[in-house]
């Protein structure tokens, strides 16, 4: 059983989610700028677990060139700038909720012609371009009941370019079997992979998936 201050915090975020998309996007951008009123709330730029499990999920990203790359739910731009160093060819976009961790993510890793933040929330974005590769990690789960989930899901397929973008997906284990089951119902991505990793103190899976080939989704 997950412990009693986790299912009060996935209670609260279900119940966000009976407000129609844009008004829960509102509250949940209000929540972060809250959370992310000390630097840096989670250590995600210091704690050791959270560096190995950035080096397993590059790990996993297939090996191939990549021109576009976003990371949905980049906080402060500790993964970004990660992402920055192993794709130095590649245009990156971090996208997330909170001005206030999106402040803090451009000082880490300056705004450039390559390297860029948007604040904006995955249930009502509408981007301007596809990308070939898309990360979405720890973020799921703030979203809700099934109605977002599926909504989320769809949102992160039309980031994809069709045919052969690939998508990340990391959330906590075993949560993420149930998380990850509105991906692998999208008519648009197909599973290639998952990995498991039960080390403590918090496990996690990453799941991999590209898009189907055809046309953009409507």
């Amino acid at each position: 059983m997950p412990p009693v201050p986790e299912v009060m915090h996935r209670t609260l975020f279900r119940a966000l989610s009976l407000l129609p998309p844009q008004a829960q996007g509102m509250v949940l951008g209000r929540f972060f700028d809250w959370r992310h009123r000390v630097p840096d709330p989670w250590k995600l730029s210091t704690d050791t677990y959270e560096r190995q499990k950035y080096e397993a999920t590059l790990k996993h990203v297939p090996r191939r060139p990549y021109r576009r790359i976003i990371e949905v739910g980049c906080s402060e731009g500790a993964f970004t700038r990660g992402l920055a160093d192993a794709y130095p060819e590649a245009e990156i976009v971090g996208v997330d909720v909170s001005a206030r961790a999106l402040a803090r993510a451009r000082r880490r890793v300056p705004d450039t012609g390559r390297v860029r933040f948007v604040q904006a929330d995955i249930l009502t974005h509408v981007p301007e371009q596809r990308f070939d590769l898309v990360f979405c990690s720890e973020t799921l789960y703030y979203l809700g009941r099934h109605e977002r989930l599926r909504l989320a899901s769809a949102r992160l397929g039309r980031l994809l370019v069709p045919g052969d973008g690939v998508l990340v997906a990391v959330h906590p284990w075993p949560e993420a079997g149930r998380l990850h089951r509105y991906l692998d119902a999208d008519a648009a991505l197909s599973r290639l992979a998952e990995e498991v990793y039960l080390a403590p103190p918090r496990p996690y899976a990453v799941t991999i998936y590209t898009t189907r080939a055809g046309p953009p989704p409507a």
